[in-house]
Formats: structure tokens, sequence, C-alpha cells
């Protein structure tokens, strides 16, 4: 009777779907998956100790350069260079050029502000790249352009039938105007950037000191930080980007990414590189690395700043990201043998290119954000046989998290909420930058990042609210839900069946997967 019974229950427990899947798990869980995890935690962790040393450097080189004095743009004498210019009079001419994509709500803030820089009216020539499909809104850009006209500014409105090559193909097309050919530089402003009047005095005269320089590149200052938590975090992101990344490439060796705007270009040296291209969605980069291997050296003025705005609602922020994700990924694909064959360029610059600029900052700290803390980690819950060094899984990731966040001291407070947020974009530009290695769908997606402008400033309508209409795949992000189910499933077993708390950080990142998730990130802009 006693066997009976227990063999009633053996065949209940393999007919229950639930009894199936657990001895599944555990018959393939020694065997298969525990190496597999091990094998993963120790190249997470290889990569960590990659990114770790990469920010040790760059931190290192920070400190020499605040406590000697030693940015490289102070040794330049700028006060007499301005003062030759003014009692000489020989002005070299500078073309400013706008482009621009359907940017109903900036596109005053930057017209105006180029048209209002300080320099001689017949040295100066601003050109407005147009190539906004709505019609109406070229007939509004146009007569901007003629408002300033009448006040004396040579501005130039210029549209396309087309819009090949984007960005690049505009401003390669740009170039070819017959007034281009005069102009000695080249300062290029997408549509939301305020240049103050002083701009082109700040930035000019390092071009006219030193024939080498190729580039001049300012910082950006965004006008909207405290629109909302999103923009608060990207700006601790940007932050860093700027004040040490920049600033190190600059110091070292004379290179770094140039961003795309806010910068000053010598028309001879863009033309040295090949121009334009619009091979990837990250044309400003690609231009850079071509200019670097051909010796030209770049400049970064870390007190020049450029008023901007930032992203406010995820899918634009979305968008971005991909793009500054995915294409510095597939630009490393294309270029990594022109790179190490060029002899222009010492061994040491092509380290740097190849191993910190592109491998380490533009891939490994995407995939180990990703990966080792959203994934491999949470894994070692469930998978008790996996020994996860504590050292390294928690105080070398707090390192440089601290040595990231450190640069935008009035948001340290947020640094928490920075970390969750980073940990749930690190799965938008993890997924971005395997597209652009593999050159897979969506490699060459170009989505302008949508810019509010005085939008969300404008004073509210008195007719009472009316309901918000917005589809559901728009606010609903299904891999985030899916990471977060994931996480908190992990949680609830740490929590019955773990020793350690480490359940406390799957809660609240499962909570930040969760709430990106469901469209509760940034400001919402009805249609």
């Amino acid at each position: 009777m006693r066997d009976l019974v227990l063999n009633l229950r053996e065949l209940n427990d393999t007919n229950d779907p639930t009894m199936s899947l657990i001895n599944t798990w555990d018959s393939i869980r020694v065997p298969i998956i525990v190496p597999v995890l091990r094998v993963a935690v120790y190249v997470c962790i290889c990569m960590s100790v990659m990114l770790f040393v990469e920010r040790i450097y760059m931190a290192a080189v920070i400190v020499c350069v605040k406590c000697l004095g030693k940015k490289r743009y102070t040794k330049y004498q700028l006060d007499a260079i301005k003062q030759d210019l003014e009692r000489n009079k020989n002005h070299p001419k500078v073309l400013v050029q706008i482009p621009m994509f359907n940017e109903k709500e900036v596109y005053k803030l930057s017209i105006g502000a180029v048209s209002g820089l300080s320099w001689p009216s017949d040295k100066l020539i601003v050109q407005v790249l147009d190539d906004s499909t709505n019609e109406t809104l070229r007939v509004m850009v146009e007569l901007e352009c003629r408002k300033w006209i009448e006040k004396g500014v040579n501005v130039k409105y210029e549209t396309r039938n087309n819009r090949n090559g984007y960005k690049a193909g505009a401003l390669r097309e740009g170039l070819k105007k017959r007034y281009a050919d005069e102009c000695e530089y080249v300062i290029i402003f997408d549509a939301d950037f305020q240049p103050d009047e002083d701009y082109l005095w700040r930035t000019i005269p390092y071009l006219i000191e030193n024939p080498e320089l190729a580039l001049v590149q300012a910082r950006w200052k965004f006008v909207n930080a405290d629109e909302c938590l999103m923009t608060r975090l990207q700006e601790m992101s940007l932050d860093y980007h700027f004040t040490v990344e920049q600033e190190v490439g600059s110091s070292t060796c004379s290179f770094f990414g140039f961003n795309g705007t806010a910068g000053v270009w010598r028309i001879k040296a863009l033309k040295d590189a090949g121009g334009w291209k619009d091979r990837t969605t990250v044309e400003d980069m690609d231009l850079a690395v071509r200019a670097s291997l051909r010796g030209w050296k770049f400049l970064f003025v870390g007190d020049l700043s450029v008023k901007n705005e930032l992203p406010s609602t995820f899918k634009a922020y979305r968008y971005q990201q991909h793009r500054w994700s995915c294409g510095p990924a597939n630009l490393f694909r294309k270029m990594l043998k022109e790179i190490i064959l060029c002899e222009r360029v010492s061994i040491w610059k092509k380290w740097h290119v190849i191993y910190a600029f592109f491998f380490v900052r533009k891939i490994i700290a995407h995939w180990v954000t990703f990966f080792f803390y959203c994934i491999v980690i949470p894994a070692t819950i469930l998978v008790p046989e996996v020994n996860l060094p504590k050292p390294l899984a928690i105080y070398l990731p707090a390192a440089i998290t601290i040595l990231n966040a450190i640069s935008t001291i009035r948001s340290i407070h947020l640094l928490v909420f920075w970390i969750l947020f980073e940990n749930v974009m690190s799965l938008h530009r993890s997924k971005a930058a395997i597209i652009g290695l593999l050159e897979a769908n969506r490699v060459n997606e170009w989505v302008v990042t949508e810019k509010l402008g005085n939008t969300m400033k404008q004073p509210k309508n008195n007719k009472g609210p009316k309901r918000s209409r917005f589809r559901f795949g728009e606010r609903v992000q299904i891999l985030e839900i899916l990471v977060g189910m994931y996480l908190l499933h992990c949680a609830i077993y740490n929590i019955l069946f773990g020793h350690n708390h480490f359940f406390v950080y799957l809660l609240l990142q499962a909570g930040a997967f969760f709430i990106v998730g469901v469209g509760y990130v940034g400001t919402f802009v009805p249609n």
C-alpha cells in the first residue's frame, strides 16, 4: 500500500508542470548553467577591472591638471591675439552652420543667438540649413532669417529636396556653396544651441595662434537641467563626459570625439580629413577620428559653455542614446583596420583611440553595466554554486560610480537614482552597441532628438484639462518590464533562500525597470 502511494506521488510530480520545470532546472543547473555562469562572472569582472583602471587613469590626469593648473587652453596668450586682431583689423572670415529638421520650438533661439555673435559683419556668414519637411515651418524659418538679414546680418537660408546623409549631408552641401570657399573656419550649432555673444572671440584666436589645431570644442550648459529628475540625471552623466573625458583627451594626446555642435573647425583640416561622411549615425566622431589620423590636434576649452537643451521625454532620450551608442560601435568596426595601419600617428595615440576611446568607453562601459549588474549578479542568486567575489562585485562598481558622479557635486544626493537609471539605460545602450558591431537592423536609424524649447513653460489653457491621448506602445516598454520581472524574481528568491542582502539592490533596480517600463519617467507631452 505504501509503495502504491509513493508511486502515485511520483506520477503526480511528473504530470505537474511546475515540478517538471523544477526537475529540468535541477538537471541542467550543475552541468550546464554553473560553468557558463562562472565564465560570465570572470569575463564581467575583467571588464569591470578594465573600466576601473580607465577611470582611475582619467581621475589621475584630472588631478594633475587641476593641481598644476596645466589645462592646455591656458597656455595660449588669448588676450594678445585678440588685441592683434583688433589693431590690424585682419579678422578671418567664418561660417556658422545651423542644421535643423522640423525644429519648431527652438529655431528662433539658435538663429537669434548666432546672429548676435560679436564679430565684424563682413566677416561672418550665418548659414541656416533647413531640411524640414513641414512647408509651413519652412516659411516660418525663412521669415526669421529675413528678419535678421534686415538687421544687417549676413544670413543664408538653404534648403534641400531630400534628406540624403541627414545632418552630415546637410553640412556637406552647405560647404559646397561658393561663399563658403571664402571662409577659413566653420562653426556648427545644433538648433537648440545658444552661444554667448563672445563665443567667437574665445575660440577663433586659438586656431589663429596654432596652425596644427583643427578643432576647438566648447562644453555644453543645460538650460533645462532642473526640469525633471531625468534631466538632472542626464546632467550628471554629461558633466563627467566634459569635465573628465574631454579634458583628459585634450590634455594627453590632443584628441577627443567632436560633439557635433558648439565646436569650431578649421576648414582646411576638415577637407584634409575627407569632409563629412554619412556612413554612420555619428558623423561628428567619424570626422574627428579621421582628422586625428591625419595628424591634426584638438583643443577642449572647459571654461567656455554653450547653452542647450536636454531631451526631457523618455522617448526622445531613448532614441538619442541608441544613436550615441550604436554609431560609435559601428564606426569602431569600420575604422579599426584604418587606425591600426595609420603611420602618421604614434602607437600611444593609436592605443588611446582603439582601447580607451572606443573599446572601453563606447562598448565595455555599456556591457559591464547591463550584463554584470543586471543579469550576471542576479543570476548568481539563483545558482549558489557560483561564488561571486564581493570586493569585485560591490566595491569596484562603487568606486567606478563615485568617480563618475563626483563631477556634478550639486546632484550628489541623487547618486542612488543615477545608478538605478543608468543601469536601466544600459539595456538600450548595450543592445545598440551590439547592433552597431554587427551592422544589424536599425544600425543607420536616425531620429532627430525632440526639443521642447519653451513649450513646457507656456501658460496652460484655462478651458479645463483635455484627456491626454497616447498610444499604449509609446508609454510601455516591454524589455524593461521583462528585465524588471527577472530582477524581482531574483530578489524574492534571495529573501526566501539567500544568506545576504542583495535583495535590497535587486528590489530597487527592479522598481527602476518597472517605473521606466510603464513610462513614468521624464516629462510627457500629449499629442
